[in-house]
């Protein structure tokens, strides 16, 4: 990709209104123009603080390389890019569905990008998909990644997918509390006393809502009790391994909130394998309601997720159009389906 002309208006001593170039990004980063086009363009050999500083600088000054800035300003590409922190697993196979169909309704079509949860493939990626996009849809479930999107230009039109708040953009959201307070009525419903929740990771916004979420309802409803957390990566390895984990540490549990279904799943097959009955002895409830779900009797906060998908690109559709109105957060309210895995 060569690196030129974008989109950003700056005065020059003429007056006249221009855009922002590659050197003007140079100029104000203090460094030279092979450096920002090495950086801009995905290379390896580029120091990640640096790289870091260069995308920030690039984005106040709203440079976007000249294949991008053709597209913006004389035709829409009739395409929109998505990054997503991952593509395996049930939940963002949905995800994508439900953004596919949207977009071909809309007769557009999508470029995926997975980031694999990492902030500098990110930036990569978003970076790289200006200009060859229309919009944009992003997932970053990550502190850090919500707080990166933050140095991303306004102008360009984006959807965020359960990401941190305090960005200028539109955000669609899963209300984790309640779906976790949810959960914890149904256990203790169904006579759960000892109840652990399997977390997802520290650093992920839905892992740490849904742990804030349990705590605080265990306090209020359960203040005898103790809360017992143990975090896992939202794998069915995970709730596997967590769940055989507290057999052999002689932890005493009657009900598992996992915070997701994959978790829950890996949870159910330790109990069943260490010859536990669920859910006469432990209850289990996941979050989600992934479709492997059904199939397995799994009791679960369900979230339509190809629904979600399907939302954020109507609204970013929206968003090109100049038909969308001013940034908002939209919540998502979780449903408590009841199955075999809490009730007999």
């Amino acid at each position: 990709m060569t690196a030129e002309p974008a989109t950003h208006n700056s005065q020059t001593a003429s007056g006249r209104s221009e855009p922002a170039t590659i050197r003007d990004v140079a100029r104000s980063a203090n460094l030279s123009i092979a450096s920002v086009s090495r950086a801009l363009n995905g290379h390896a050999n580029v120091n990640p603080a640096t790289r870091a500083r260069i995308v920030a600088v690039a984005a106040e000054l709203g440079y976007v390389p000249n294949a991008a800035a053709r597209s913006l300003s004389t035709a829409r590409t009739h395409a929109i890019g998505v990054v997503l922190p991952d593509f395996h697993g049930e939940f963002f196979s949905e995800l994508m569905r439900g953004m596919d169909r949207a977009a071909s309704a809309h007769g557009y079509q999508l470029l995926l990008s997975n980031t694999h949860s990492d902030n500098t493939m990110a930036t990569h990626a978003i970076t790289a998909m200006l200009g060859r996009v229309d919009g944009l849809v992003v997932m970053a479930p990550s502190f850090a990644t919500a707080k990166l999107l933050r140095n991303m230009p306004v102008r360009v039109p984006m959807v965020l997918a359960n990401t941190g708040d305090g960005t200028a953009h539109h955000s669609i959201r899963i209300d984790n509390r309640l779906g976790a307070n949810s959960a914890v009525v149904h256990l203790l419903e169904q006579g759960c006393r000892r109840i652990v929740h399997i977390g997802g990771p520290a650093d992920n916004i839905d892992g740490h809502e849904r742990r804030e979420g349990f705590a605080a309802a265990m306090r209020a409803l359960a203040p005898t009790q103790s809360i017992v957390v143990r975090d896992g990566e939202f794998q069915d390895s995970c709730g596997d391994r967590i769940v055989r984990e507290l057999l052999d540490q002689g932890i005493e549990f009657d009900g598992i909130f996992a915070a997701n279904d994959m978790m829950a799943l890996g949870a159910l097959h330790a109990l069943r394998e260490c010859g536990i009955d669920v859910p006469g002895e432990v209850a289990v409830i996941g979050f989600d309601d992934i479709p492997l779900a059904h199939y397995l009797a799994l009791t679960t906060l369900r979230v339509d997720v190809a629904g979600v998908g399907g939302r954020a690109i109507d609204r970013l559709i929206a968003e090109i159009s100049g038909t969308a109105g001013l940034p908002s957060t939209e919540a998502i309210l979780p449903e408590l389906v009841i199955r075999g895995s809490t009730r007999s």
